[in-house]
């Protein structure tokens, strides 16, 4: 676990750190906004995060599979969804954020982006709380939860979903 983590904070600078100079470059500031020197610490260092973010997305893709398929328990299904789930989750902010400074005032851009962002991500919570339950049932049934029993009682494996 350790050597693992320790690669995942590698690869995650490896990748941030150039993504958090890359952004502008690949997609340049729109000449319509202007942060004044107040409200440009806030957007670099926001914009840092969000690149170290996009760095750990790239982490989670190389070393998260095995660990999210084994979690996943016997369905292959919930685990590539989850495994894609939880990858975008942490990759998109990057590309979301300097979309939204490329792109400034446009409204027809700013719908676009939207909705490739935000509604992907609404999905994403959605398939993972829905995984959640499904593995936790899945647990229960495992370990043999009960509906008819008392808390403390000896044997007695309360269902957390069915109280």
């Amino acid at each position: 676990m350790r050597k693992i983590s320790t690669k995942m904070i590698v690869i995650t600078l490896v990748i941030g750190i150039p993504a958090f100079f890359l952004g502008p470059m690949i997609w340049p500031p729109s000449s319509d906004i202007h942060p004044t020197q107040a409200q440009l610490p806030y957007l670099i260092v926001l914009s840092l995060i969000e690149a170290l973010a996009f760095g750990f997305g790239v982490a989670f893709l190389i070393y998260g599979w095995p660990r999210v398929r084994a979690a996943s328990g016997d369905s292959t299904r919930i685990a590539r969804f989850m495994y894609i789930s939880l990858a975008w989750l942490a990759l998109s902010w990057w590309p979301h954020d300097n979309l939204h400074i490329f792109n400034a005032l446009d409204i027809n851009g700013l719908i676009v982006i939207d909705y490739a962002f935000h509604l992907t991500l609404i999905i994403a919570g959605f398939v993972l709380t829905y995984s959640f339950f499904a593995l936790f049932k899945g647990a229960e049934e495992r370990v043999g939860a009960r509906k008819d029993c008392t808390a403390g009682e000896p044997g007695c494996v309360l269902s957390a979903i069915h109280p």
